[in-house]
């Protein structure tokens, strides 16, 4: 029985590594240019030293190289995208009680939506602001937000869903400008 070209990457064959690079740096280059933007060369390093790593583990009854390949490439880049997400110690030593608050710029210039919803997060209670406002100002996934604000993950996802449940029925209920919910006017 022949092996794979992986096979040989982790028995140590002296050209293997080569022509694996040489084999899947097209896909490997195109996935990291998609995913890891001006990084890209970085990160095609960092997956062929993965693939070097990992080699040993493939199994050919259970897929292909090219799809074991582009699996640690994905993973890679998304760990990638994570750790350079991640700011847990800057975000823990901000202000973080003006987060949603922010919103206090001139009306006149927000659209009326915008305005009834920025009225309505100033109703929640300060941590549903909170966690809300790290959510979807500076974009950070439930995990960091329970990393930067010391809460438990669970009460992360409580305080977001809550809140979110909240705005809605404020949004709901009160009328804008002209005459209809917030809610009709997206239906629109």
């Amino acid at each position: 029985m022949t092996q794979t070209l992986l096979q040989l990457v982790a028995s140590g064959d002296p050209g293997a590594m080569q022509q694996c690079i040489e084999r899947y740096s097209g896909l490997v280059w195109t996935l990291a240019r998609r995913m890891a933007g001006q990084d890209a060369e970085d990160a095609v390093q960092e997956i062929f030293l993965a693939v070097w790593k990992s080699a040993a583990r493939f199994d050919p009854d259970a897929g292909s190289e090219t799809a074991f390949i582009a699996m640690i490439a994905r993973r890679r880049l998304i760990d990638r995208l994570r750790s350079q997400g991640r700011q847990p110690a800057a975000v823990a030593g901000a202000d973080l009680s003006g987060e949603v608050r922010a919103v206090n710029v001139d009306r006149t210039e927000m659209s009326a939506e915008a305005a009834c919803a920025a009225a309505a997060l100033e109703q929640l209670t300060s941590e549903q602001q909170l966690v809300l406002g790290l959510s979807i100002q500076r974009g950070l996934a439930h995990d960091q937000i329970a990393v930067a604000t010391g809460l438990p993950l669970g009460t992360v996802k409580t305080h977001i869903r809550r809140g979110l449940m909240r705005v809605r029925e404020l949004l709901e209920s009160k009328p804008n400008t002209t005459g209809f919910s917030s809610r009709q006017e997206v239906r629109r």
